[in-house]
């Protein structure tokens, strides 16, 4: 269960707005979400507490194949993001590093900045606090559970070697 603030963003959020180019040299988690989303907005970390929720319009994570992004909004402290739609190499590269997404379609547009949501990635079910609403969407598949229930894929996969040893 995940439980934060709401922080919305448009639609077609390249990877190179969640994590600039110029701020690739570290693969530290900490130094990438320092600067998650400095290429939309100067400083938008700031908003950000630890828990919070990126809900994003359609497409998101669009643009080059950047593992660097997925771990930027970790490293910032958002465990969680519901779009409208993600970019398929972003939602692969997400689940890989350990972040939970869902898709909720035009649901998405229930969802106001400063919202507070409750999320149920296993069950599918978003409660907006704020509103009073509730949104089902498709639960996280049990595969890809496994994978974030290890904190990525490289970790899965070690836990999986390892058991055959």
């Amino acid at each position: 269960m995940y439980h934060g603030t709401a922080h919305t963003v448009g639609a077609h959020i390249d990877t190179d707005a969640i994590i600039p180019a110029r701020f690739l040299v570290t693969t530290d988690p900490d130094e990438l979400g320092a600067n998650c989303m400095e290429g939309l907005e100067a400083g938008w970390i700031k908003k950000v507490k630890k828990g919070d929720i990126m809900v994003a319009g359609e497409n998101f994570g669009c643009g080059s194949s950047r593992e660097h992004a997925p771990v930027a909004l970790l490293g910032a402290g958002i465990p969680v993001v519901i779009a409208h739609s993600f970019a398929r190499i972003f939602y692969r590269n997400g689940f890989n590093m350990g972040l939970v997404l869902l898709e909720i379609g035009d649901d998405v547009s229930k969802i106001h900045d400063g919202d507070e949501l409750k999320v149920d990635a296993d069950t599918g079910v978003i409660n907006n606090v704020t509103t009073g609403q509730t949104i089902q969407c498709k639960p996280v598949p049990p595969f890809m559970k496994g994978i974030l229930d290890k904190g990525g894929l490289i970790p899965y996969v070690q836990d999986r070697l390892a058991e055959r040893a």
